[in-house]
């Protein structure tokens, strides 16, 4: 396979085209109609077609906007591009108004590192960015120097020089009125709405301390195949490498997280924890750990503590609790006083596609949401949780979103590539890089 065109400087020299306006003027399309007037089309784009990009797809389609259409789509991987599209065309085949929203053809299909570029250059108003979160700082930079509305799968970044460049781009959004929302769909399940405004308002009193969960048995693992290099067999085996993933606790636990931080009002300022490898020892596994427990200490002094693993034969638990002056509530359906009981009885949405009906329908009124700097506040905290338990010290917010820490390779081409050792607690450290050693 050809060798992809990706370092660092690349990195660096794209961001300054794109900021000096060299990329493509986009179509702008007028996303607020006038009195009488039907919508405008959206015209979204998808980079990145594995599973959850695939899915991300479907649930936007299925997100009751009927004038939105899907028109351009990329990926590293020529089959998983294929694979993607033959999903979408049986599921077309299947519903008529999926039907009438895929409208992908050959010309707007594209396939190597570049493949963002080249939907981004193409006249969408939205794109989903769903590939590995190692790439997201620098295809989150790139569509909102393109001006385009984003949604973006959680985490969006993997280091702390990651979360630095979504933060930018997310204030230089905010300039451009453009909408950037995030994978993280708690915050759009009415349930959890509901009952954390309550616990907000004081109904389990002072909001003492927490627990959040996302305890599980193993995911996916992709065996070698003879024909793959080392590069992309860390490629399709992304969760298993820091650089790709930022490990489990990064990609997967940053939603329970997301709930701590929106729970007490703000991020942590200070983690210490624990972690390792007790079962997924081989290195088909790369070199993330298999569990993490962590402390999050707030600014106020309060603390949430957070446990996740995935580990098989391991009891299951995902979720959230919360304990009070004057009660208790797991965030997303019960809140429990000494007098009274209160369980949630509203509407029920699948807020994988809630998530999606927020963002179009603020397109639409003109209010684009921007949740950019929320998730990478998010993001940096479950790094921050992963620091602590790597590094065996405590870590604090404002040395960690400074550090000089930057996982992603100096080059990335089809060929031999190294695998970054398993983190040692006391010897490793969170100033590195992929190239300078952990």
């Amino acid at each position: 396979m050809p060798e992809l065109p990706l370092t660092r400087r690349d990195f660096t020299k794209t961001a300054a085209l794109a900021g000096a306006g060299f990329l493509l003027t986009p179509r702008v399309a007028r996303a607020v109609p006038l009195p009488g007037e039907r919508a405008p089309l959206l015209r979204v784009g998808v980079v990145g077609c594995g599973g959850r990009g695939t899915g991300a797809v479907r649930d936007m389609m299925r997100a009751g906007d009927e004038d939105i259409v899907l028109v351009a789509m990329g990926d590293l991987f020529p089959d998983r591009l294929k694979s993607a599209q033959e999903n979408l065309v049986r599921l077309a085949a299947e519903n008529p108004s999926i039907a009438a929203k895929y409208k992908v053809t050959p010309e707007m299909s594209f396939t190597g590192i570049d493949a963002y570029q080249k939907v981004l250059a193409t006249d969408i108003d939205l794109v989903i960015l769903a590939t590995p979160p190692g790439f997201r700082p620098m295809h989150l930079e790139a569509a909102i120097n393109a001006g385009k509305h984003v949604f973006a799968e959680k985490p969006v970044a993997v280091d702390p020089a990651g979360v630095r460049r979504v933060i930018a781009a997310a204030r230089v959004a905010e300039q451009k009125k453009l909408a950037i929302v995030a994978g993280t769909q708690r915050r759009h399940d009415p349930a959890y709405v509901d009952v954390i405004r309550r616990v907000q308002e004081g109904a389990i009193g002072e909001v003492m301390t927490g627990q959040v969960f996302w305890n599980q048995g193993g995911l996916w693992n992709r065996d070698r195949l003879p024909e793959w290099s080392d590069t992309e067999w860390q490629l399709r085996n992304w969760l298993y490498l820091a650089w790709l993933s930022g490990d489990h606790i990064v990609e997967q636990h940053i939603h329970n997280i997301d709930v701590g931080n929106w729970v007490m009002g703000g991020h942590p300022v200070k983690a210490t924890g624990v972690g390792g490898r007790a079962q997924r020892t081989d290195p088909k596994y790369g070199h993330i750990f298999d569990h993490f427990m962590v402390d999050f200490e707030y600014a106020d002094g309060r603390h949430v503590t957070s446990m996740c693993r995935q580990i098989e034969g391991s009891a299951n638990f995902v979720g959230e609790r919360f304990q009070g002056s004057r009660g208790h509530t797991d965030a997303n359906k019960t809140i429990t006083t000494a007098a009274s009981v209160y369980t949630y009885a509203g509407p029920t949405p699948n807020p994988f596609i809630n998530e999606h009906t927020d963002l179009l329908a603020s397109i639409r009124a003109g209010r684009p949401l921007n949740e950019g700097v929320r998730v990478a506040e998010s993001t940096l905290s479950a790094i921050m949780g992963r620091e602590a338990a790597y590094t065996g010290q405590t870590i604090t917010w404002d040395a960690l979103l400074a550090a000089p820490q930057d996982l992603a390779p100096p080059s990335v081409a089809f060929g031999a590539m190294v695998l970054p050792p398993v983190p040692v607690p006391g010897r490793t450290k969170v100033e590195r890089t992929f190239d300078t050693g952990w």
